[in-house]
């Protein structure tokens, strides 16, 4: 759709750049962009700031249905369900729906590198881009790890490469126009946003979207080690990784090295202690990146480099500081239970838990029972706080305690961490409940563990 002078409704103007991304798109392009959320200016005010200077109007605090009635094409933020009544009021007009990263996708003239997965997708494709850059500087990271490729659409060309973070409602929408990376990667598979997508089914459906439209040309990553992941397949050349050197395993871990059979001969790229990334979940992230990387054709050197120098990115398990012989991690991303798990795993035992915030409907059992066997304290406030209790097997020797806010909860963990041990932030749960985000969730942990430690200096 040819958008000078269309009036476009942006749904959703969201907190990570995205929705600005695609405003500053549109209206570059001459559209008459209206820009409605459900959230009061105050809540917005870092993506109004940064869109100041520019012809919008704003309907914030709630949606109007006559806004979607007279709109040409409704640019929906990435989060917002199908079954949204007023995407239903669009729908019944014939009004087209679409999203910031299906703009970027349908108009990139580069290769693309997508990445998803449950956990481990923002390393993965950090990691990625740092591989890529070594082979090819111009190399652009954007889509779900934050900001915006809009505003570089021009610089994508036969000749640069573009890695993609893409989440499950990303997916979903790109899927509507048949659309999957030319290199597709996918760290694993767990229950996660079903509150949003309705379903484990839809959910899945969502995530095979990133390998479904794939041409023969294409590759499609997968983990060897996922029992989901590794039964599915599309159109693409298989390029499978995991943490054992089995049959049809491509990049793999063999003893204490990472080797790969992509090409003529076996080859060695490093030894897997040489990663600065802590935990076994961060191996099985490096050797999806090697994968990725290898067959884009960056060489076992420079991968072997990156590998040895990325420390990580912030809020997934983030070693913030020690305090008193007491470490304290930030791993405000883990908005499910699958993700606290891994980050216990990584983790030696005895550990003090902050976990709880909001409710996505996801089942604890099996963190719970981790939990019995590896915390020694659980420091527990939000809306989960009694499923996350309840999950705990009777008996067990973890002692359970609540807190009122994560202020509290930081205080209660500090009082009961012996030196040398650690307390982890893994809420478990989305932080809704409390803050606008995981971000701002993690700072606000990163703030009171540093200001502590002034403190006690």
């Amino acid at each position: 759709m040819p958008l000078d002078g269309r009036r476009v409704l942006v749904m959703g103007l969201g907190l990570f750049g995205g929705g600005v991304g695609a405003v500053r798109f549109l209206c570059r392009e001459g559209a008459r962009v209206t820009v409605t959320d459900l959230r009061p200016a105050e809540a917005l005010r870092e993506s109004l700031r940064a869109l100041e200077t520019l012809p919008v109007v704003y309907r914030l605090g709630g949606h109007e249905a006559a806004d979607f009635r007279a709109a040409d094409l409704v640019v929906a933020n990435p989060g917002v369900p199908r079954s949204s009544p007023f995407l239903k009021v669009a729908g019944k007009r014939g009004i087209p729906v679409t999203t910031e990263i299906c703009l970027f996708a349908e108009r990139c003239k580069a290769p693309v590198v997508g990445i998803t997965g449950s956990s481990g997708k923002t390393t993965t494709t950090a990691l990625v881009g740092e591989m890529m850059r070594r082979k090819a500087p111009r190399t652009m990271v954007g889509g779900n790890i934050g900001g915006s490729l809009l505003d570089r659409l021009e610089e994508t060309t036969a000749d640069t490469h573009v890695v993609l973070e893409l989440s499950s409602f990303q997916l979903d929408r790109l899927g509507d126009q048949k659309w999957s990376p030319q290199t597709a990667a996918i760290t694993n598979f767990a229950p996660n946003h079903l509150d949003i997508h309705g379903s484990l089914e839809a959910y899945k459906r969502a995530k095979r979207q990133i390998i479904a439209h794939q041409g023969d040309g294409d590759v499609e990553v997968l983990n060897g080690d996922d029992p989901e992941v590794r039964q599915w397949s599309g159109n693409g050349r298989r390029v499978v990784f995991g943490m054992q050197p089995a049959p049809g395993c491509d990049v793999y871990l063999d003893g204490c090295h990472i080797r790969h059979r992509i090409g003529e001969s076996e080859k060695t790229i490093c030894q897997a202690n040489a990663l600065a990334l802590p935990g076994r979940h961060n191996l099985s992230n490096a050797l999806a990146a090697c994968a990725a990387a290898l067959t884009c054709g960056v060489n076992e050197a420079d991968i072997a480099a990156v590998l040895a120098s990325f420390k990580g990115v912030p809020h997934r398990l983030e070693r913030v500081a020690e305090i008193r012989g007491v470490t304290y991690f930030n791993d405000s991303i883990a908005t499910s239970p699958d993700r606290t798990q891994v980050a216990l795993s990584a983790l030696p035992p005895g550990v003090v838990l902050i976990a709880g915030g909001y409710d996505k409907g996801l089942a604890y059992g099996a963190l719970g029972r981790q939990i019995g066997r590896r915390v020694s304290h659980l420091v527990l406030t939000g809306q989960t706080a009694d499923a996350i209790a309840e999950s705990v097997p009777a008996g067990s020797p973890t002692r359970v305690l609540r807190a009122g806010s994560l202020d509290d909860a930081v205080s209660e963990a500090a009082r009961r961490a012996a030196p040398g041990g650690t307390v982890l932030f893994s809420p478990a749960s989305a932080s809704y409940d409390c803050f606008r985000n995981f971000t701002e969730r993690g700072e606000r942990f990163r703030q009171l563990v540093l200001n502590k430690r002034s403190c006690d200096g």
